[in-house]
């Protein structure tokens, strides 16, 4: 029967010390890559925010080019009643035939009128918006201009450290395997806290090294017996002796 191996509080402090100074080196890329990562998801996000207005403005203007078509066969047809009627009133009978066709010609006129007010009109909406158009033009061509630059940027970053990134995965998957359970969950949870991804810290000129909080000598003198786990009680890092710290080393 196999029997699971009880490591000491200084083999798990070793552990996590290995695990903290893996993902330090994985933090150290990141930094590299800096902002760029997400600001080409902004950007990206954006772009496609402004290709969406771009067809919104185009669909409009198409809409009321529509509506322009649609007046001026309404005026073609109005002149072809006008013509009719005129046509007509050469052989009216009386004069309740006259002007019952002259008021019907006169409705004709009216809705050219209408008709042509409403061209003017639209024609001068559609040069609004082309001007509205012409500029988010220039504005995608910019944002996918600066969204190219930056693209390259990250993508040289990720071509130089993708194998040196690669290896400390690797290592942090095997180090994490080897950090007690209770442990490991403290330590993402702390990691997650603060931004500098520092959740293991050695004792530095009497302080935290993580908050820079006096430790006291008695608590001191616990921590580099290595008997068991202590965390600082100001910001709750695991401590760990300098020598202890030093002697972890990951390549």
């Amino acid at each position: 029967m196999s029997t699971v191996k009880e490591y000491s509080v200084e083999e798990k402090l070793s552990s996590v010390v290995a695990l903290q100074k893996i993902e330090s080196k994985i933090d150290e890329i990141q930094i590299l890559k800096g902002e760029l990562p997400m600001e080409v998801s902004d950007l990206e996000d954006e772009i496609q925010g402004l290709h969406a207005r771009q067809t919104r403005i185009e669909e409009e203007i198409n809409g009321i080019q529509e509506f322009i078509a649609q007046k001026k066969n309404l005026i073609k047809e109005a002149e072809a009643l006008v013509k009719k009627y005129e046509k007509q009133s050469e052989n009216v009978k009386n004069s309740r035939e006259f002007e019952a066709i002259n008021k019907e010609m006169e409705m004709q006129q009216l809705e050219m009128k209408l008709a042509e007010k409403h061209i003017k009109d639209a024609n001068e909406e559609i040069a609004d918006k082309v001007v509205v158009l012409e500029k988010a033009k220039k504005n995608l061509a910019v944002k996918e201009g600066v969204l190219g630059t930056k693209k390259g940027e990250l993508e040289k970053i990720i071509a130089s450290t993708e194998k040196e990134e690669k290896h400390f995965a690797e290592l942090s998957a095997e180090a994490s395997k080897k950090v007690d359970e209770r442990l490991l969950t403290s330590f993402n949870r702390i990691r997650k806290n603060y931004r500098n991804g520092l959740a293991v810290v050695p004792v530095e000129r009497d302080s935290c090294g993580g908050c820079f909080n006096a430790i006291p000598p008695q608590r001191q003198s616990e921590i580099r017996q290595r008997k068991k786990i202590i965390v600082c009680e100001n910001c709750g890092r695991v401590l760990v002796d300098r020598d202890l710290f030093d002697s972890v080393e990951v390549k």
